[in-house]
């Protein structure tokens, strides 16, 4: 088997020449004889064969001699032909190198070379001298066996992957800048790009590499050979990256062109490039150097590759990351496609996980800054700052929501449509890109949190009422976090709350990662929080990450959105107040024809711009905030954290499954008083806000697939228990809620109502709930209690209202007058208060401004007047209008309650206590209504002040009606010395039948109620001058001096026949005995009517309803006009 070297080495070069002058030649004719004799014969090459190959393939081999004898084809179709036949075919290793080697690197040692391409291959002369002084190696050849020294000689220069090292460096140190004196080398440094980089250059070698793979790839070769061409162009690979890295490092190493960005710089392009929106910023670079999206993640993996094992993937990529993230492209906002591209490029650079992990670590990711320059400063903080709130980006507004009154409502709609989707493509991507770097290893999920609690923790004064909004990050920035943080909190926010208990009820024990320095608790101060969490036992493990997100979630929610709310609140005031001024001016044309004509026009004018400023504000915050998705998983979060709260305070700590029963035990665990007070405070802020958005229509759909339900729970559990809780207002806010749910507006439809009316927790626990805050928001402890309370209380009214015609909540109303009378009493006790002194204030107030009016309508007079003493009288006016329309409807809304009740039950109204004082402040009113004093009453325009003179006589007089088979009441009135008058008996029914406000029966009623106080006030007055009167001559029921006395047939009582009368006017029930009776149907006593006649004559004429006939007593009918 052994060769000669001589034949060997004719051979290879034969080889070779051919391979050169295939491409120029189509046969073998224009070899010389010569060469075809000095060649070894035909069989030559079948000893090598056994050794590359040694399948069972050698029969063909002896035929090849003879296919050139016959037809002499050229040795190219012979080539073409062998894939044909799926023979693997062997490689001209040393060749296949030296093309290989030169293809990638653009080089060339051969002169000839160079000048046949016009120097576009460069031609490395010096190296090509320094190899032929070294001796001109060779690789070693394919074949085995001992080579002599001298066995290259005259033999052409070639590329090796031995000298790959030094070819690259020799290219990478040509300057086309340069001069030189070498004449014959002047071509070469002419003929380099002037303009390429380093960088570039070898981005174009990787691509050529990656060519040459694809082309071995396709080739139908040896395996044997193929595999050793594979390792070469791996060695190729791995001196290419190290280079493409050492240059990003250090771009000063080799030679470069002036005036263009290096290193870092280089990549972004690239980058940038992956975005089909790229925009603008790649025109200054080209294709060839630009690498496409198939291309760079495998460029960003050969990166990795070389250099994460030793460490230095942080100082190659680093740089390009943070160049990236505060791409200049980004400033621009969502106005424009250029956060787009640095989206593309993060999304690129995560999706290889030691890159993910790899940003982490970078000094820009988690930087310790202070708040407003912490978005600027963190890797992500750009990206996260976009957004359309007006504050940070008033173009966004001014843009698609200015001149509102005469844009068409269309053009608006869809403006709010596209920048949703626009944001919701941002958010999504973040939320992917920060996803993929918590899940590329332990320690990158441990920075995501420090990330996410510093942006928190440094900006806990964005909790505050006045917030300076240069001394905290963006809103925009904050609800972005809080977005990513919502998406990371949707699977374990499952409909059945499964994975519930894997959150740490103990998180603020074992973990500091809140700040909650100063934090207010639910129901206790922060030494006692502090001592609990030195109570609790330490932990090994640290808390999973569903625990970390949602702490953290809660965290970001009280500075975030929560407040971002308060921000478009306050807009809506200002835009409230501005159209308010508008149309006031408006309303009043005095200015008109005046001097100040001109400046008032340019006031109106300046007021409505500001009104469309605002206007715009307000749909720019509403484009983020009443996004659907951001509302539906709002929503689904708030209904995870009320649900959790219930659970924690359950104490089998199962609910919903079962429900919590109520109300909760008195003793209130201290993990769940130590709790920050914002995690109660921000569920019932959302509650209320996502409740009013719902009433204007802006998510009219947001609670109906879920949300009422844990809504509805969630109220009546810590107004059930309102000790859990020790802030007074969050209870309020609580009713609140409750009054909202229950508010229809325009034509929607109200979201509690039915469930209030129908949900077994609500029948049970509302009524008695309700009426124990009323009694307990008497005393809050702030100094706006006062007002406070009759907030609160306006609200429960409204709510009892609404569920009042369900007879299972009136059941519960009379369990606890019946169960808990002492509470009962005192909630009716602060209720008569309240119509007392709110009647009071409102008549008062409108007595006032009648007064005012009347001294304005004579303008003469009144302009007459000093200018100060007219300023006075009309601030005095608007001051008691602002405070009359309040006053009147909180105290219409507790009259209305009164009577509500009055007609449910009575016995808790005719306690001493009560009595006396509930017919007092009836009387009074009363005589506010109908006596002397109702003509200050009258004032201009009564509707402004939500005045309805004829309701609230109804209304009075409903509750005299209800309490008018009462014989303490009516002893309470006609004991009622101040007031009480017949005759404003007689006129409020005369009014209450010409107005149509009581009907023929209920008016008939009252005439025998005031007939019974009349014969009160003479059985009193008998009883001073006759001493005690016989029991048996008394009413049973009213305990006055029985008149007619009448034997009731089925209980055999003895009352009163008005008293009876007046009874089955609205019961047809016998009232001993619930017997079903009628006035035909009783039976007259006259024995005792006899008896009771003697008794009175005995005594002197005092002119008394006694010494009068009944129809002579009470006057009902009293006027026709």
């Amino acid at each position: 088997m052994s060769t000669n070297p001589q034949d060997d080495a004719e051979r290879i070069r034969l080889k070779r020449l051919a391979k050169l002058q295939g491409a120029a030649s189509s046969s073998l004719s224009t070899v010389t004889p010569a060469a075809s004799t000095s060649a070894s014969p035909a069989p030559s090459p079948t000893p090598p064969a056994p050794k590359l190959a040694p399948k069972p393939v050698a029969q063909p081999v002896p035929k090849r001699p003879a296919e050139p004898v016959a037809t002499a084809p050229s040795p190219v179709p012979l080539k073409k032909k062998a894939p044909a036949v799926s023979t693997p075919i062997p490689l001209d290793l040393p060749l296949w190198e030296d093309e290989t080697v030169s293809k990638i690197f653009n080089v060339t040692l051969k002169k000839e070379v160079a000048e046949r391409n016009s120097y576009e291959v460069v031609w490395l002369k010096h190296l090509a001298e320094e190899l032929q002084g070294e001796g001109a190696r060779i690789p070693e050849e394919i074949t085995e066996g001992v080579i002599s020294d001298n066995r290259y000689e005259g033999l052409p220069l070639q590329l090796t992957t031995e000298v790959a090292d030094r070819t690259l460096i020799a290219r990478l140190e040509l300057d086309p800048q340069s001069m030189s004196d070498d004449l014959e080398f002047l071509p070469v440094l002419a003929s380099l790009p002037p303009q390429q980089t380093v960088f570039e250059y070898l981005v174009g070698c990787w691509k050529r590499l990656n060519a040459a793979r694809s082309d071995l790839v396709k080739k139908k070769i040896v395996p044997v050979d193929q595999q050793r061409a594979m390792q070469l162009l791996d060695k190729l690979r791995d001196l290419v990256v190290s280079y493409t890295g050492l240059t990003l490092q250090e771009p000063e190493m080799f030679p470069q062109p002036s005036g263009k960005p290096l290193g870092p710089a280089e990549l972004v392009p690239s980058l940038l490039a992956l975005s089909t929106l790229s925009g603008p910023y790649l025109s200054t670079s080209t294709s060839q150097t630009l690498l496409d999206a198939s291309e760079i993640e495998v460029f960003l993996q050969d990166l990795v590759k070389r250099f994460e094992p030793d460490n230095e993937l942080d100082s190659v990529l680093g740089p390009v990351v943070a160049q990236l993230c505060f791409h200049p492209s980004v400033q621009g906002g969502l106005s424009n496609d250029g956060w787009r591209s640095v989206i593309s490029g993060l999304e690129a650079l995560v999706s290889i996980k030691p890159i993910a992990a790899m940003i982490t670590r970078l000094p820009q990711w988690n930087p310790d800054v202070p708040a407003p320059q912490f978005e600027r400063a963190s890797l992500l903080g750009p990206l996260l700052a976009l957004g359309v709130f007006e504050r940070e980006w008033p173009s966004i507004a001014k843009t698609y929501f200015s001149n509102h009154e005469t844009r068409p409502r269309g053009e608006m709609t869809s403006a709010t449509a596209s920048l949703r989707g626009t944001l919701k493509t941002l958010q999504s991507s973040l939320f992917q890109i920060i996803n993929s770097i918590v899940r590329a290893s332990p320690d990158a999920r441990e920075a995501v949190l420090q990330y996410f609690a510093r942006a928190v923790n440094i900006n806990r004064k964005r909790a505050g009422m006045q917030v300076d909004p240069a001394t905290v990050s963006s809103d925009c920035f904050m609800m972005n976090l809080q977005i990513i943080l919502l998406m990371f909190c949707e699977p374990f926010m499952d409909a059945t709350y499964s994975k519930m208990d894997r959150i740490d009820p103990a998180y603020y024990a074992h973990s500091s990662r809140i700040d909650l320095t100063d934090e207010t608790r639910i129901n206790a101060t922060n030494d006692e929080a502090e001592q609990w969490r030195n109570q609790q036992e330490p932990t090994t493990a640290p808390p999973n990450f569903i625990t970390e997100i949602f702490y953290i979630t809660l965290a970001t929610s009280h500075v975030g959105q929560q407040k971002i709310v308060n921000v478009i609140e306050e807009l809506q005031r200002q835009y409230d107040e501005i159209r308010r001024h508008v149309e006031m001016m408006n309303g009043d044309q005095s200015w008109r024809g005046t001097p100040i004509q001109a400046r008032t026009e340019a006031a109106i004018n300046a007021a409505k711009a500001q009104q469309d400023a605002l206007f715009a504000a307000q749909m720019a915050y509403e484009v983020q905030l009443g996004e659907p998705e951001l509302v539906f998983r709002t929503i689904s979060f708030v209904n995870f954290v009320s649900t959790w709260l219930i659970r924690f305070v359950d104490p089998r700590k199962k609910h919903p499954n079962p429900t919590i029963e109520l109300p909760l035990p008195k003793e209130v665990p201290v993990s769940f008083r130590i709790l920050p007070e914002y995690l109660i405070e921000d569920v019932i802020e959302y509650h209320i806000y996502i409740l009013r958005q719902v009433l204007l229509s802006t998510s009219p759909n947001s609670l109906e697939l879920s949300g009422k339900n844990e809504m509805l729970l969630w109220c009546l559990t810590f107004l059930s228990s309102t000790w859990y809780i020790k802030n007074p207002f969050l209870k309020a806010k609580i009713v609140e809620v409750l009054f909202m749910g229950t508010w229809n507006w325009s034509e929607q439809r109200s979201v509690l109502t039915t469930l209030l009316n129908t949900h077994p927790m609500a029948l049970k626990h509302l009524m008695p709930s309700l009426m124990n805050f009323y009694i307990e928001v008497e005393q809050t402890g702030a100094s706006s209690q006062f007002y406070d309370k009759f907030n609160s209380r306006r609200n429960i009214a409204h709510v009892f209202k609404v569920i009042w015609n369900n007879q299972s909540h009136r059941d519960a109303l009379k369990n606890e007058a019946a169960y808990n009378s002492e509470r009962f009493v005192r909630f009716i006790n602060l209720m008569i208060n309240d119509v007392t002194y709110l009647l009071d204030e409102s008549l008062s107030d409108l007595a006032k401004i009648h007064e005012i009016q009347t001294e304005m309508k004579d303008r003469a007079t009144f302009d007459a007047q000093p200018a100060q003493y007219r300023r006075e009288r009309e601030s005095a006016l608007r001051q008691l209008e602002r405070y009359a329309s309040i006053y009147v409807q909180l105290g219409g809304n507790t009259v209305d309650l009164l009577k509500l009740f009055t007609g449910e039950t009575k016995a808790p109204f005719m306690v001493p206590e009560i009595v006396d004082r509930l017919a007092a402040m009836l009387d009074y009113n009363l005589d506010a209504l109908v006596g002397p004093r109702c003509q200050d009453l009258r004032v201009a325009n009564p509707e402004k002040y939500k005045f309805d003179p004829k309701q609230l006589l109804s209304d009075l007089l409903q509750v005299y009606l209800n309490l008018s088979d009462q014989g303490e009441f009516a002893r309470a009135v006609a004991a009622d010395e101040r007031s009480y008058r017949k005759e404003l008996f007689e006129k409020a029914a005369d009014i209450a039948r010409r107005k149509m406000l009581k009907s023929a029966d209920e008016i008939e009623k009252l005439g025998l109620f005031v007939l019974k106080v009349e014969e009160t006030k003479a059985t009193l007055q008998a009883e001073d001058d006759l001493g005690d009167i016989p029991d048996e001559f008394l009413d049973p029921l009213m305990y006055t001096l029985m008149r007619d006395p009448v034997i009731l047939p089925s209980s055999r009582v003895v009352v009163d026949r008005s008293t009876i009368k007046s009874h089955l006017l609205s019961d047809s029930k016998d009232p001993f005995n619930r017997m079903p009776l009628s006035m035909e149907d009783v039976i007259p006593n006259v024995e005792l009517k006899q008896r009771i006649e003697a008794f009175l004559a005995e005594r002197r004429n005092k002119n008394t309803a006694y010494d009068k006939p009944v129809e002579e007593v009470v006057h009902m009918d009293v006027s026709k006009d």
